[in-house]
């Protein structure tokens, strides 16, 4: 019996094949579209699952209490070996130092062989506490000494080809020699350890360019500086954070630090912090996979709403069938296996498109998804539910208005429209793709505006014009004044700056502690750094709205400070600031206020205006240069400060970026979610057009012969028009008056992630439900205009 459903069902569908077509493409979109959405959500909560304690490994991180609590991914360099050495609470604890991009050589032929891989130093029990496994050896003694180093498989290949790696020797940032004692499996993209090339904590400590992050301090904390530990058995994290409360008053010198609370953070939960960097907000993976979930739906209600319109025509069919013996029930399971057949081929097609487009969808929404995360169990049981569920969603509506229908009836063609289905139901329907259409369309709408807003709002700095250029080297005085002259003498360079990082590059700026006017306590809040020369504000466009800038000198005694520096301490005239002293990070820096600049956005539009200073750096702690460049000579400009560069660093690898591209990669998830949006949004929009197109060919076959006695009698062709139109004004209507609070709330509440945000304008409400009803109008125009222009005796022909 199964296999007579089948061989029926496949006749029918390839009896009506513009039907089964039209059905196919919307289920098999909708498919291709769930399958890549999954493959997006199982990327993300898979995050370094891998490893065999994860329920047990913590980060150490920071809550800074002052005006407005502060997260930071790090502690002082001093706290884990406490943590360690003090107490019985962990089996492991190491560091690691994260320092991006680190130059590489390889001596091993004529020419060296520079890379710049993504470089950490870790202590040895790092590898203890995760789960990254050697190829043919352990962890027992590596990275014990100084000088020494694990790289990963595919590193190991890039840099010395198919010979052994172990003992071999590269040159780290063209001073320290260091050997390869591991080789590690390459490491997952899903995972919060990207470096490739992890080199021992002992080297930082024992190079002639030691940093304080590696050094026993309580007196401050680095971004690139992450903690881990392994707890042990059944220890409970809540009441080692309240013994870790009592540390900053017991270790660190100053007591303005007992406002740092130091916390334990479940390493399963760092991915989803969104207080926290390297996290994506759990939010996104839930309305992606409500989008997914919807395409589908949209496709099952076309499913049902072309189905319903071909019940007229097939109405015979079952009229015949009952009159030779069927029941109701094997009428049913006849259309559901049809429904089965259909929704099959569709999840083949739609799962060949995923595949197919796999790579362009990695590479147009910087994606690094995998197609073998669609061989596994859990994608095994998405596609289960998947085609049973849409099966029989899609499949029992139609299936049970078929079997329902009288047979005299259907023989004789004198159908209702309540024998064929609920108006109201269908409408209803209709309505929801609407709805979820709308909604779409208005949130591609809000977020492309945030984006808008946040990357060409004025930010208070110049970005257009500007190149950021690496210094590798620390120079002396002499050496960074002759460089900068050197730069500068082309026609094509119009300002030069020495500078510690960007205006807006919040991540390379660190937080401090300010005390203003010899007050004897440090202020409730912490400042921000801008370290820069004399020609940091010219060169970056930044405003002085009082006093002057510092002079040059060969101490630090001058400083700038920003506008809300000023709110903060009680003072609302810049002028008042004037003259006042200031100390800054325990006397790090101490001087005058010659001035006040303009407030700049020194972070992204997620967090608002922090205090700002700017001054030279005492010790010359310059990482970048900043070159404002004349846009129309653009590639001669950057010609010219390559080879200036390059006479100075001749041994290191030349990199730029300009810095509105920068601004722009602040806003990258954002960018990604809002390419996302818009492709199913689209992909939505065209699904709704095949479920328009199926209900106005209902609505056809329904009012044929209406519209047949409405041309005898003279009816005009954009009258019997407007019979088609009017439905849909009115389903459109609803949809936005359903859709728009809806858009409103979730995007209102999307938008308050960010301290400053766009305005949800009226015509972002409009605009989508104008979209909709011009779609629909074409829609229903082409299939009522074939209706009102056919003879009118073939539909009368039956009467």
């Amino acid at each position: 019996m199964i296999k007579n459903y089948f061989k029926i069902a496949w006749r029918n569908i390839r009896k009506r094949k513009s039907v089964a077509l039209i059905n196919i493409l919307g289920l098999a979109l909708g498919f291709s579209c769930a399958i890549l959405i999954f493959l997006f959500i199982q990327f993300h909560l898979t995050f370094d699952n891998f490893h065999k304690d994860s329920d047990r490994i913590y980060r150490f991180v920071s809550e800074v209490h002052r005006d407005h609590i502060a997260y930071k991914s790090t502690v002082p360099p001093a706290l884990p070996n406490v943590f360690k050495n003090d107490y019985n609470y962990a089996e492991k604890v190491a560091k690691i130092i994260d320092r991006g991009e680190q130059l590489i050589t390889v001596n091993s032929g004529a020419t060296p062989q520079r890379y710049k891989p993504r470089t950490a130093f870790v202590e040895p029990d790092f590898f203890r506490i995760f789960n990254f496994p050697l190829i043919d050896k352990d962890f027992s003694d590596e990275l014990t000494a100084p000088n020494t180093a694990i790289i990963t498989r595919e590193m190991a290949k890039k840099l010395f080809g198919d010979t052994s790696p172990i003992n071999q020797t590269f040159i780290w940032d063209n001073k320290d020699t260091i050997r390869v004692t591991g080789v590690l499996k390459d490491l997952p993209k899903n995972t919060l350890i990207n470096s490739r090339v992890f080199i021992s904590f002992k080297t930082l400590q024992t190079s002639d360019r030691t940093s304080w992050i590696a050094t026993e301090s309580w007196t401050g904390t680095a971004t690139s500086l992450q903690c881990f530990t392994l707890l042990r058995l059944n220890q409970d994290p809540l009441k080692i954070e309240q013994e870790m409360k009592k540390w900053p008053a017991k270790y660190h010198p100053e007591p303005v630090s007992t406002e740092d609370h130091y916390k334990l953070q479940p390493f399963p939960d760092i991915h989803f912090d969104s207080r926290y960097s390297n996290s994506i907000n759990i939010k996104l993976l839930w309305i992606l996979g409500a989008i997914g979930f919807f395409l589908i739906l949209i496709a099952c209600i076309n499913f049902i709403n072309i189905s319903a319109a071909q019940s007229v025509y097939r109405s015979k069919e079952v009229g015949v069938r009952k009159v030779l013996g069927s029941f109701k029930d094997q009428l049913f399971r006849q259309f559901l296996t049809e429904t089965f057949l259909i929704t099959l081929i569709a999840l083949i097609i739609g799962f060949g498109l995923s595949v197919l487009f796999l790579p362009f969808f990695n590479n147009t929404f910087n994606l690094s998804l995998s197609k073998n995360g669609l061989i596994n169990f859990r994608f095994a049981g998405f596609i289960a539910i998947f085609l049973i569920g849409v099966a029989i969603l899609a499949g029992s509506y139609p299936g049970i208005i078929l079997a329902r229908i009288a047979p005299v009836l259907a023989l004789k063609r004198k159908l209702t429209q309540s024998d064929t289905g609920s108006s109201l139901t269908r409408k209803i329907l209709v309505t929801s793709q609407f709805v979820i259409s709308i909604v779409l369309i208005i949130a591609v709408l809000v977020i492309g505006k945030q984006i808008k807003y946040a990357t060409s709002s004025d930010l208070g700095y110049d970005t257009s014009t500007i190149v950021m250029v690496g210094l590798p080297e620390t120079l002396e005085q002499a050496q960074l004044n002759t460089l900068k002259n050197k730069i500068v003498q082309s026609s094509n360079i119009k300002r030069v700056s020495i500078c510690f990082t960007s205006p807006g590059a919040q991540t390379d700026g660190w937080g401090t502690d300010v005390n203003f006017n010899g007050n004897p306590k440090y202020e409730k809040f912490l400042i921000q750094s801008k370290m820069g020369d004399e020609d940091y504000i010219e060169t970056f466009g930044i405003q002085l709205v009082a006093g002057r800038n510092f002079i040059k000198k060969d101490s630090v005694d001058e400083v700038l400070v920003n506008e809300t520096f000023g709110t903060k301490i009680g003072i609302n005239s810049p002028e008042e600031l004037l003259g006042k002293p200031i100390k800054i990070s325990d006397d790090y820096i101490q001087g005058r206020i010659v001035g006040v600049v303009k407030d700049f956005y020194n972070q992204d539009f997620h967090g608002t205006i922090s205090p700002v200073f700017i001054a030279p750096a005492p010790d010359l702690w310059y990482n970048e240069i900043g070159v404002k460049i004349n846009r129309k000579n653009t590639k001669e400009a950057l010609q010219h400060i390559e080879q200036q560069w390059t006479s100075y660093f001749p041994n290191f690898i030349f990199e730029y970026a300009f810095l509105n591209d920068r601004v722009t990669e602040m806003y990258k998830s954002e960018q990604q979610f809002l390419s996302l949006t818009r492709l199913f949004s689209f992909l939505a929009i065209f699904i709704d057009g095949l479920g328009i197109y199926g209900l106005v060919s209902f609505f056809v076959a329904q009012k044929t012969k209406e519209v047949g006695i409405r041309k005898v009698l003279g009816g005009r062709v954009i009258d019997i028009l407007g019979l088609f139109f009017k439905d849909f004004f009115t389903l459109i209507g609803i949809a936005g008056l359903i859709a728009s609070p809806i858009a409103w709330y979730f995007m209102n509440d999307w938008l308050q992630h960010y301290a400053y945000r766009t305005q949800i304008n009226w015509w972002v409400f409009a605009l989508p439900i104008g979209c909709v009803l011009v779609l629909t109008l074409l829609i229903a125009s082409y299939k009522g205009y074939r209706a009102a222009t056919a003879n009118p005796v073939k539909s009368l022909r039956s009467e």
